[in-house]
Formats: structure tokens, sequence, C-alpha cells
């Protein structure tokens, strides 16, 4: 099976092997991703959440638990389950990387904190409230709703 064409144009015939050839070449982009560390799991999936390197000192201490911290010198990411954007509007200037991609990255990140067992995960909420606190955004369920 192939494309079909107007017979005596100048269009080349691709067969179905050929563009699914050339759909999967498309998609092997160069994707840069934390890694979950060696012993641990993550049975929920990962993300992960990122701030400028000048806030993540800040956050260390506010959080009762400390999953895995990756940082380079511009940016510190967390670790989360997967789907922790879920009803939340991370506060600018963070942001939420889906499959925990790292592509404003130049290079992946090195695993700055790993906690003891072996799951790797920050707990999202009291993440996402520390990070609006010094971020000086009101948490999304208490901001006003407009009629």
């Amino acid at each position: 099976m192939g494309v079909s064409y107007t017979p005596g144009s100048n269009r080349t015939l691709l067969s179905m092997d050929t563009m699914v050839r050339l759909g999967r070449a498309v998609r092997t982009v160069d994707v840069r991703r934390l890694a979950v560390p060696e012993g641990m799991t993550a049975p929920l999936g990962c993300d992960a959440v990122s701030a400028p390197a000048r806030l993540g000192p800040l956050v260390l201490p506010r959080l009762p638990r400390v999953g895995c911290v990756f940082a380079d010198e511009t940016t510190w990411w967390w670790m989360v389950p997967s789907d922790s954007d879920y009803a939340l509007d991370w506060p600018a200037p963070v942001r939420y990387a889906t499959g925990a991609v790292v592509e404003d990255s130049p290079a992946v990140p090195g695993l700055i904190h790993k906690p003891d067992g072996t799951v790797p995960y920050t707990p999202p909420i009291p993440l996402y409230l520390t990070l609006c606190r010094l971020t000086g955004t009101s948490p999304s369920w208490s901001r006003p709703i407009s009629a």
C-alpha cells in the first residue's frame, strides 16, 4: 500500500513501510530526562518541577520530605509523581516537566540529593505550597473566582 498520486506528476510514491520509518526517525530526538537513581523505583511514574537555583536552598528546609533533587548552575529540579500538575497552576518562574524531561538544560543536571529508601519523590503539595510562598503567589484553590 502506498500514497496515491497523480500519474505523470513528479511526485515520489512512498510505501507504508517508508512512511512509518520516516515517522519514527522524526521522533528520535535527543531527549534529556532525569533518571531515577539506581536502587530506586518510581511506581507512579516521574515528572519534575523546576525552579531557579536561587530558590533551591530556600525550598529544602521547608519540606517535610525531600525526594531526588537535581541541579545545574541555573535550575533545580524536584522529582514528583506523574500528573502532579493536575488541578495545580504552578507559579512562575516554576516550570512543570512532564516525563521529567529537562529540555532547556544544556545537559542532564546532576543529582544533589537522594533520599533514604527506594522512592524518589518529593511530595508535590508541600512543594507547591512552598514554591507559592517563595514566589508570592496564592495557591490556585485560594484565589477568588470571578462570576
